[in-house]
């Protein structure tokens, strides 16, 4: 491992052996309420939930790896090659507001360039939530936040983190099946799975539509009181994308959060392994709600073709246009914002890299968004519109081609929605953008009233 970056200004509060250019930094940051806390003092991992997510963003390789036998040959983290800080936020009980955000605020004074968080807790109003806060003031400074969408689920209502400027990541099952048999007193043997599955942390639904989900079952990683765990849940999910974030920011480092995040996004699949359908908790076809904008694919990710970027200022107006007050959002964004001098936008008007719509019942009126895309591919490209609408939808681009002459030129388009018919509820579609290499999806929300 090549020693840390030169912007690096963290500390290891452990040994001076226990750290080394793989771990550069471990803090804790659990603060004393009143009683004493064993383990608020050292960083050092007594749960191993911290050790199992970072191994699995960043472990090295690791020859002969398995638990009990199960899954046996080499390890590694998403993005083997990154250095590692650690930061304890939670004690054997919780995790305290105050600990996260300030541990977050450091981590991103120490110059770290991805944070992984798999830490959810009850949606609460972005101004007083501590991890909204501590994102934002994050992805302000170019860092790049990946956070567990929790555990709870498949309701409405129940996905956790999700501020817009979050990489907000789901969980889902893979192909891999570890077997094992039960002998029964009867001398009756049974074949089956045998796996410990704790969960991790369990923690206003907002109409945009989340990022998507990626692995988070049977996950093999690091463990405290053992070499190796196999563990589920979007803890697990979380560091992976949060490890393939590193890998984009490698790859190119001057894009923002929001372009790594769009990249991911849009490159997403929609399809299993098999190329049939991703399947729900009830092994049928998933809807939008439940596939976001699918799973991760880091290859296309890498090279994305176009995206939807955003700014820390265009955040702004869209937190005026949800109703936050001028104090509010200050104290998100730690600026003096006045929302009265600003134009307020609706949710559907941010540059997102998925569109959310509603349309009323009874009403023809049209309801037409504006997106801006960046060329990040070839200097000379055009792209093509293909857009997929769901019965009683119909939708019109314009322009319907987007040419391109040199990288990093931006080029928007206008997308316009009309009810034809439908009952009421939730159907969704989708937009793409397809040129000779690249395919730029974005998931569309309709919601139909």
């Amino acid at each position: 491992m090549p020693p840390p970056p030169a912007k690096w200004k963290g500390r290891c509060d452990l040994n001076a052996s226990a750290c080394n250019n793989k771990l550069i930094g471990a803090r804790s940051f659990i603060s004393y309420d009143g009683r004493k806390r064993r383990s608020a003092s050292t960083p050092v991992d007594e749960d191993g939930h911290g050790t199992h997510t970072s191994s699995t963003a960043a472990g090295a390789f690791v020859k002969r790896a398995n638990v009990n036998g199960f899954a046996p040959g080499v390890a590694a983290g998403m993005a083997p090659r990154a250095h590692i800080a650690a930061y304890k936020v939670c004690h054997e009980d919780s995790c305290m507001g105050h600990d996260m955000l300030a541990a977050l605020d450091a981590a991103v004074d120490d110059g770290v360039d991805v944070i992984s968080f798999s830490i959810a807790a009850d949606p609460i109003p972005f101004h007083s939530d501590p991890i909204a806060q501590g994102t934002f003031n994050a992805i302000s400074k170019g860092v790049f936040i990946s956070c567990s969408a929790g555990n709870e689920g498949p309701d409405p209502g129940l996905v956790n983190n999700d501020a817009p400027w979050l990489l907000t990541v789901g969980a889902s099952t893979t192909d891999r099946v570890f077997l094992a048999s039960v002998k029964l007193g009867n001398g009756r043997k049974l074949d089956g799975e045998s796996l410990h599955r704790p969960l991790s942390f369990k923690p206003k639904m907002l109409p945009l539509v989340y990022p998507g989900f990626v692995t988070g079952v049977n996950i093999l990683a690091g463990w405290n009181s053992q070499a190796f765990a196999l563990l589920s849940g979007t803890s697990m999910s979380c560091p992976h994308l949060s490890g393939i974030a590193a890998l984009i920011k490698k790859a190119h480092p001057g894009w923002s959060p929001a372009a790594i995040k769009s990249a991911i996004m849009t490159t997403a699949s929609v399809t299993d392994n098999t190329g049939g359908p991703i399947l729900d908790e009830q092994h049928r076809p998933a809807d939008l709600f439940a596939v976001g904008a699918g799973h991760v694919n880091a290859r296309q990710a890498i090279d994305p073709g176009l995206v939807y970027d955003l700014t820390p200022e265009d955040y702004v107006p869209y937190l005026c246009g949800l109703g936050y007050n001028d104090s509010a959002v200050s104290a998100l964004t730690r600026k003096p914002v006045r929302c009265s001098s600003l134009k307020s936008i609706s949710q559907g008007e941010l540059n997102y890299p998925s569109i959310s719509v509603t349309l009323q019942a009874n009403s023809w009126k049209s309801v037409s968004y504006t997106r801006t895309v960046t060329n990040v591919g070839k200097p000379t490209s055009i792209y093509a519109v293909k857009v997929d609408m769901p019965k009683g939808v119909s939708a019109s681009v314009t322009p319907t081609t987007l040419s391109f002459e040199k990288v990093n030129q931006k080029k928007s388009f206008s997308i316009s929605f009309r009810r034809s018919g439908g009952r009421s509820g939730r159907v969704g579609g989708q937009l793409r953008w397809v040129s000779r290499k690249h395919v730029v999806r974005s998931p569309i929300s309709i919601r139909l009233k």
